[in-house]
């Protein structure tokens, strides 16, 4: 029975293909050690023969033979008589040889001795898994989705390792099905109760970063630089990149033939809008290209209170502000300025046409308005809220918005 549970421990511990065979040898020796010295005081006069791949271990048991009569301590010493027992040639002085075996040690010890092996082959595994993922942060993942919970996915890699991808680091249209194939960066790992924790993100810059460098080749090989990604996740990032080769375009190389490149990236992101900007360090030039589509008139740098006024046509300003806002929060965090959107000749405009909202308010909720006979800004505004609640099929909340979004342009 004894022989049988080491050879199990050790084709258990065989599975553990991380740690390596002398730090698995150091490990073995130094549990039994750790017996020995309970039961015998010292281990100093025993040997531990172990091999690995076989399964086998041998403990000798060396003790010094003394007259008869005289042994003071029984294990590390012999009387002669029972030393030539074992074999007649033996004289005082010298040493004998004894293996012990398992049975000698009962059951209760054999039965604690593998499970303190298997508690410290399982802390190493640990700290190899908790070693090897905190060196590939912000390297991409790709695992199987083994179980979707409400606030959180358990991911399994390649290994069988466990990686948690929360639901705060998902993408909002993502959808996950057990036994799918995921894609996703290593953003952080932590150790929990002695065990790793392997968080893995989707929403990252660094994520939309990996995959530039596995779709663009020129990014890969350094030949384009990334300076600066900034993502609302699902809906709009913008990534600023620059070339040191002037013979290669950097925008054009990261969007390739017809978009190819970019397509395989977009699709990733759940169709997230990926606008590629070429870097400048001219800031006003910078800040021109960071809110394209919309074309900009003129730019005044505040550089003291980090912002910057921009000055666009009327039929511009809905570009520059992106649906829900996301174009010019994402430029203004990519250039590092606080950016507040005039419309040019303002001072001349009585009214604004509902059409140049069609970026921050739906399209059904403009003809509702128009179905009423309200076609400009000022025509909404003019009426109450519980006005336009009871002439249109609108709720209360969504008019408010509306009303918000129209005042805020004339203010």
């Amino acid at each position: 029975m004894d022989s049988l549970n080491l050879i199990e421990s050790f084709s258990e511990f065989k599975e553990f293909k991380s740690i390596d065979r002398v730090t698995m040898m150091n490990v073995l020796e130094d549990v039994f050690r750790s017996m020995l010295r309970k039961k015998y005081g010292t281990d100093d006069h025993i040997d531990i023969i172990i091999n690995i791949d076989k399964g086998d271990l041998e403990i000798w048991r060396n003790r010094e033979i003394v007259p008869d009569g005289e042994v003071e301590d029984a294990n590390t010493e012999i009387a002669y008589s029972e030393a030539i027992k074992i074999e007649p040639d033996f004289e005082v002085g010298e040493e004998v040889s004894e293996e012990l075996k398992f049975m000698d040690f009962g059951r209760r010890n054999i039965l604690s001795l593998r499970q303190n092996l298997i508690s410290r082959i399982l802390e190493l595994e640990k700290d190899h898994i908790y070693a090897k993922y905190k060196e590939r942060i912000g390297e991409i993942i790709t695992g199987e989705v083994y179980q979707v919970w409400k606030k959180e996915v358990l991911v399994l890699d390649d290994e069988g390792n466990e990686l948690i991808l929360p639901k705060s680091e998902q993408i909002p249209s993502d959808y996950f099905k057990k036994g799918e194939t995921v894609r996703a960066v290593v953003a952080k790992v932590d150790m929990r109760n002695s065990s790793p924790v392997i968080i893995l993100s989707r929403t990252a810059p660094e994520f939309l970063e990996r995959l530039f460098e596995l779709e663009v080749p020129e990014v890969f090989d350094g030949l384009i630089t990334i300076k600066k990604i900034v993502r609302e996740p699902g809906e709009r990032a913008k990534v600023a990149v620059e070339s040191y080769d002037d013979r290669i375009d950097p925008v054009g190389a990261c969007v390739g033939m017809k978009g190819a490149r970019i397509h395989g990236i977009v699709r990733e992101l759940r169709n997230e809008n990926i606008d590629v900007i070429n870097y400048t360090s001219n800031p006003i030039l910078f800040i021109q290209r960071a809110l394209s589509p919309a074309k900009i008139s003129s730019v005044e740098i505040l550089e003291e209170e980090a912002r910057a006024n921009v000055y666009l046509k009327p039929d511009q300003v809905s570009l520059a502000i992106g649906r829900g806002g996301h174009n010019i929060k994402l430029a203004g965090k990519l250039t590092g300025y606080e950016i507040d959107v005039y419309r040019e000749g303002a001072e001349d405009v009585e009214d604004v046409d509902l059409e140049e909202f069609a970026d921050e308010i739906d399209g059904w909720i403009l003809d509702e308005l128009k179905a009423i006979g309200c076609d400009t800004a000022k025509s909404v505004l003019e009426l109450n809220v519980q006005d336009l609640v009871s002439r249109t099929d609108l709720e209360e909340e969504t008019v408010k918005e509306v009303v918000r979004i129209l005042r805020a342009e004339f203010e």
